[in-house]
């Protein structure tokens, strides 16, 4: 059977420009292993992201609406997808690494907590060190997940997760995850918010609309093309484009993420989530299997955040119901 790898790899050295990472010159991995015939080293980490568990309980995390009843509201999972693909359209464009690319987007929120960015805080407060999802992300594929052998990403992968809230990642592709998360998150959470009657496009202000677009379409289009058509050893946008775009990124923080209509159950969130750590943290022996490996490591504080990150929003509540909620004599 002929090495498909070798000529992915060789069909590389034409369609990856000068600025892309080709697969052959990878940093490599914290362990290293042998090459598989049929994939990439990037192509590899892209399957095993997709194929972890953190991966599929995206699935019921919360975007920015907390546990929607309607099935057309952004889940993490799907707003993951979302970024992936902007973030490949990019990547194709600019001749960089589509594997590499894709690894990466379907990797970065992979620690997020349940209910979102509320959960977020919620562990922030409580937690010593301190909750970042970004490095929680990192957690999970190199500590937690594969019953903590992890799932031995290479270097590049690993930088592009890490800096895709803040930090420079080292490659373009990593930059490119970074900017296509905000691309994805500001235009469908504009979309969620105008189906739960709490936006108008009519709202967002006319300069903004006349600078990007009229619509969720007309605005990506705009963004992407502004990128690829400015991007050269960095990834950049004309600078009108950029400044409407921080400005619409302002105003959904005051219509949206700030809207006591959208965001009236996070207080509620914060408080199940600190409950449930505070419970673990004085109860650890109650932490499942796989977590008394992380409490013996790593201590309950740490093995009671990492459980508590791992929720889905259905699972939290759940559990809160189950400790802290009397029920009925059967």
């Amino acid at each position: 059977m002929p090495n498909v790898r070798e000529t992915i790899q060789q069909a590389e050295d034409f369609l990856i420009g000068p600025y892309g990472v080709k697969s052959r010159d990878s940093a490599g991995r914290m362990t290293p292993e042998a090459d598989d015939p049929l994939r990439t080293c990037f192509q590899r980490d892209r399957d095993r992201i997709l194929h972890c568990n953190a991966f599929r309980r995206l699935k019921y995390k919360t975007q920015v609406f907390l546990s929607p009843e309607r099935d057309h509201y952004r889940t993490r999972l799907t707003h993951t997808l979302e970024v992936s693909q902007i973030a490949r359209t990019i990547s194709r464009s600019l001749r960089l690494n589509e594997d590499l690319t894709e690894a990466i987007a379907l990797g970065h929120d992979l620690g997020h907590t349940p209910f979102g960015h509320a959960g977020e805080r919620a562990l922030t407060g409580c937690f010593p060190e301190g909750f970042r999802h970004n490095e929680q992300s990192v957690r999970v594929v190199q500590v937690l997940e594969k019953n903590g052998k992890g799932l031995n990403l290479t270097r590049e992968v690993i930088d592009g997760i890490v800096n895709h809230t803040s930090g420079v990642a080292t490659t373009l592709e990593g930059r490119v995850v970074r900017l296509s998360d905000r691309i994805a998150y500001i235009n469908h959470d504009i979309d969620d918010a105008i189906r739960a009657r709490v936006l108008a496009e009519e709202d967002i202000p006319l300069a903004i609309r006349n600078q990007l677009g009229g619509g969720r379409t007309q605005r990506i289009n705009t963004l992407v093309h502004s990128v690829v058509e400015h991007s050269t050893d960095d990834i950049l946008m004309e600078q009108e484009v950029n400044e409407a775009f921080e400005e619409l990124h302002d105003f959904m923080f005051r219509m949206v993420y700030r809207n006591p209509v959208a965001k009236g159950q996070e207080g509620k969130a914060v408080k199940m989530v600190q409950q449930l750590y505070y419970y673990f943290v004085e109860n650890p022996e109650h932490l499942p299997a796989e977590y008394q490996r992380v409490l013996e490591q790593d201590g309950v504080r740490r093995a009671a955040c990492d459980y508590i990150a791992g929720m889905t929003d259905r699972y939290a509540v759940d559990m809160y119901t189950e400790l802290f909620i009397p029920y009925s004599w059967k």
